[in-house]
């Protein structure tokens, strides 16, 4: 049994007479270049699973999900469930003969993983066993790794723990926000997952058991994870706010002398000929400045809360108070 590399996968597989007829289960943006992909091979898509239509922005107003919206245009039948449980009897009804998944957001129950011959089929953005969990892209860049990459995987009854299919690598720029690395890896996993299906297709591939010893995990980021420590060492706290960057965004308070208020923070740039006290702030040569454990950061945009971002400089000059610290 073999794990086979993205480029190694462009010779290996042979296309047949035959085509796998799926249901596609996902939902959001990074699940679309997949979606696309499959709807352009020779496979047959028979219906979309996703997420139901859900309240979204300031009015509060009900919108159906990126993958909802891409099947409508397509003119292929919709499945929003509260509850995959209630696919049960619809996905026996199909027989669909494999299930791809790219970030449907709900788990798939036991009892259901055997309704396509070739299974449920996942694409997971990480070097499994690395990074199980919600949050892969982000604990990547946050745990400052150098090499990341997305996994097709067989869904098993565990987390992530299925019988790895392919994989394909990349490497982790040092400027790469969360959301720049999951647009890239949507692209190139989008490939994988449909060579993977040509390879179930052309019975030339099977699955590798994970090793479960060396497995890392992702959960869920929380607003505590993404809230910045200036006490932290420069290079720790960059990659934290790329890590949170766009959601669920990177966030500090500001110590204005009175009651400290929540202010959003895009990525930084560190500059080692300056140093300041932690999360203390300082103008040098028109750009704003804030102290580390080690060198400073240059803060490049901020949100104040309830507006967009600006210019860094604009927010200080335009501030009524002085302030006197991050925190």
């Amino acid at each position: 049994m073999t794990i086979w590399s993205f480029e190694r996968a462009r010779t290996q597989f042979r296309k047949s007479g035959c085509k796998l007829k799926f249901v596609f289960a996902g939902t959001p943006e990074a699940a679309l270049p997949s979606l696309n992909n499959l709807i352009s091979s020779q496979h047959e898509v028979m219906a979309v699973i996703t997420q139901p239509p859900a309240k979204s922005g300031r009015g509060r107003d009900m919108r159906r999900s990126p993958v909802h919206e891409l099947a409508l245009s397509q003119g292929i039948d919709v499945l929003h469930p509260e509850s995959v449980r209630d696919l049960e009897s619809v996905l026996r009804t199909l027989k669909p003969d494999v299930i791809p998944v790219v970030a449907y957001g709900q788990l798939i129950p036991e009892t259901m993983l055997t309704i396509p011959e070739h299974g449920w089929i996942n694409l997971h953005f990480s070097l499994l066993p690395q990074w199980r969990g919600a949050a892969p892209v982000q604990h990547s860049i946050w745990h400052g790794d150098s090499i990341t990459g997305a996994t097709t995987f067989r869904i098993d009854k565990g987390m992530d723990t299925g019988p790895i299919l392919g994989q394909v690598t990349h490497t982790i720029d040092p400027r790469y926000t969360s959301g720049s690395l999951l647009g890239i890896l949507a692209d190139s996993g989008s490939l994988l997952l449909r060579q993977t299906l040509d390879a179930l297709e052309a019975g030339s591939i099977r699955g590798i058991p994970q090793q479960h010893d060396l497995a890392t995990f992702a959960p869920k980021i929380s607003k505590a994870d993404s809230r910045i420590d200036w006490c932290s060492p420069a290079i720790e706290i960059d990659r934290r706010i790329r890590a949170m960057t766009p959601t669920p965004g990177a966030w500090t308070m500001i110590d204005t002398g009175e009651d400290g208020t929540p202010i959003s923070i895009a990525p930084t740039l560190i500059d080692r000929d300056v140093v300041l006290e932690p999360g203390v702030i300082s103008v040098v040569d028109k750009s704003v400045f804030v102290g580390s454990a080690t060198y400073a950061l240059e803060l490049t945009q901020v949100k104040p809360a309830g507006k967009k971002f600006m210019d860094a400089t604009d927010w200080l000059r335009g501030l009524r108070t002085e302030v006197v610290r991050l925190f």
